[in-house]
């Protein structure tokens, strides 16, 4: 009787136990990341940024038209993961780039 027993899976979104198979199918896939003008975003993508920016503890002003090489997406579609020469570990909000 042990092999005719699903272990159901409570989803989250809707309040419902589903079969193991649907709730792997209506598990969200990752968020498409994009820039300020709509362009989709991939890791190692470079981008400018479009305002200056203050960066927090860095006393430093980044000024737009900055471009940032090797971009890495974050579990925030909002947020990218990046480095520039004098600051690292640089979050940027999408808002604020535009794709190359």
């Amino acid at each position: 009787m042990a092999g005719d027993e699903e272990a159901y899976v409570y989803d989250e979104a809707t309040g419902e136990w589903l079969p193991p198979g649907q709730a792997a199918a209506a598990a969200p896939g990752p968020a498409e990341v994009r820039d300020s003008a709509g362009n989709v975003l991939a890791d190692g993508d470079s981008v400018t940024l479009i305002k200056d920016l203050k960066v927090k503890g860095a006393n430093q002003t980044l000024k737009q038209g900055t471009v940032i090489r090797s971009i890495r997406l974050t579990d925030d579609p909002e947020e990218i993961d990046c480095r520039h020469d004098t600051i690292k570990g640089l979050v940027l909000r999408t808002e604020f780039v535009r794709k190359r």
